[in-house]
């Protein structure tokens, strides 16, 4: 109910909603079907249960809109959100989606990496900022996406790839412009306020799917940095010989990238080799040419001192180098 009286609260009035009920067994029938029945804006679409990603192409496939706005049933939008994004939507046209900021609830119920992943999606606000992030994590919330819905169809729509369905939209987003893709456009970015309260609890898909575990994420990285940062080089070498790091060269080993050194700054691990790639320092690690530079550390300190470190070797973020995690 806190859903729908949160839409139904909208400052923007133009839009319509694509209600899709996923076989559900509760008493959603009944509300979406009183929900329609005042409201003509509203139209509910019943199916067998069959997952988030056949529900979103449902839903986009009904709709009508230049926009797609995406809204969970259990969330709560701040009455400003959708003309808030529309309006940041139409003052650029080379944004192809956008999110806003978000607030986990209720308190009790939100752990410790919800709140750090909370601060961080809420700091990367410009295009350009949400960009160098985009290895790292997904850097929208998905029930915050408001999309150009003609970028969505070029794309390809939403696809069940086995890893999350967001973050590889937004990938492939950005790479059919500024990643690699024959336009100029495919730039994302984010209102610069809280408008979506965004409900926590260990029933939620993000912590129950397997395609959501941090395999599948990285997976999801590698596929799409093999076919946007990657491409033409001779391979990668993975600053950080830590857990995160040796995880990154397996997935990209795996996926037939050659991992041609580590780097690191502790002189214990110089001189080894980890999946036959020697581990080097610093000095040795920036003379490698033709290969892609990957920050992958998961502290965010010790990922901006890599991107410094490289900077002031040359090297710039997005062409020669990114940060992965």
């Amino acid at each position: 109910m806190e859903a729908i009286a949160s839409m139904e609260a909208q400052i923007l009035q133009d839009f319509e909603v694509l209600a899709v009920d996923d076989g559900s067994a509760d008493d959603t029938p009944g509300l979406l079907a009183a929900w329609a029945a005042r409201d003509p804006r509203v139209r509910v679409v019943r199916q067998a249960s069959e997952g988030i990603v056949p529900a979103l192409e449902r839903a986009r496939g009904l709709a009508l809109g230049r926009y797609l706005a995406r809204m969970d049933a259990d969330d709560v939008c701040e009455p400003s959100r959708l003309s808030a994004q529309l309006a940041l939507m139409e003052a650029d046209p080379t944004i192809v989606a956008c999110g806003c900021g978000v607030e986990y609830f209720p308190d009790e119920a939100v752990r410790d990496g919800a709140r750090r992943y909370q601060e961080w999606l809420n700091t990367a606000v410009t295009a350009e900022d949400i960009e160098r992030q985009l290895f790292v994590e997904c850097p929208l919330a998905h029930p915050s996406f408001f999309m150009r819905a003609d970028a969505v169809q070029r794309v390809g729509g939403y696809l069940d790839r086995g890893w999350p369905e967001d973050y590889d939209l937004l990938l492939r987003l950005w790479a059919w412009g500024g990643g690699g893709g024959p336009a100029a456009t495919g730039r994302l970015a984010q209102v610069p306020a809280t408008l979506l309260r965004w409900r926590e609890g260990p029933d939620r898909l993000s912590r129950t799917h397997s395609r959501y575990a941090p395999e599948a994420f990285l997976a999801c990285k590698v596929h799409h940095l093999r076919r946007t940062l990657l491409r033409g080089r001779g391979g990668a070498v993975v600053w950080g010989a830590g857990p995160v790091g040796k995880a990154a060269a397996r997935a990209l080993l795996d996926a037939g990238t050659t991992v041609l050194a580590f780097v690191e700054v502790d002189p214990r691990k110089i001189g080894q080799e980890i999946h036959g790639a020697p581990v080097l320092d610093a000095n040795a690690g920036v003379r490698i040419e033709a290969a892609l530079h990957l920050a992958a550390v998961g502290q965010p300190g010790a990922r901006d001192r890599i991107r410094d470190l490289l900077r002031d070797a040359g090297l710039t973020e997005l062409r020669d180098f990114v940060a992965i995690a």
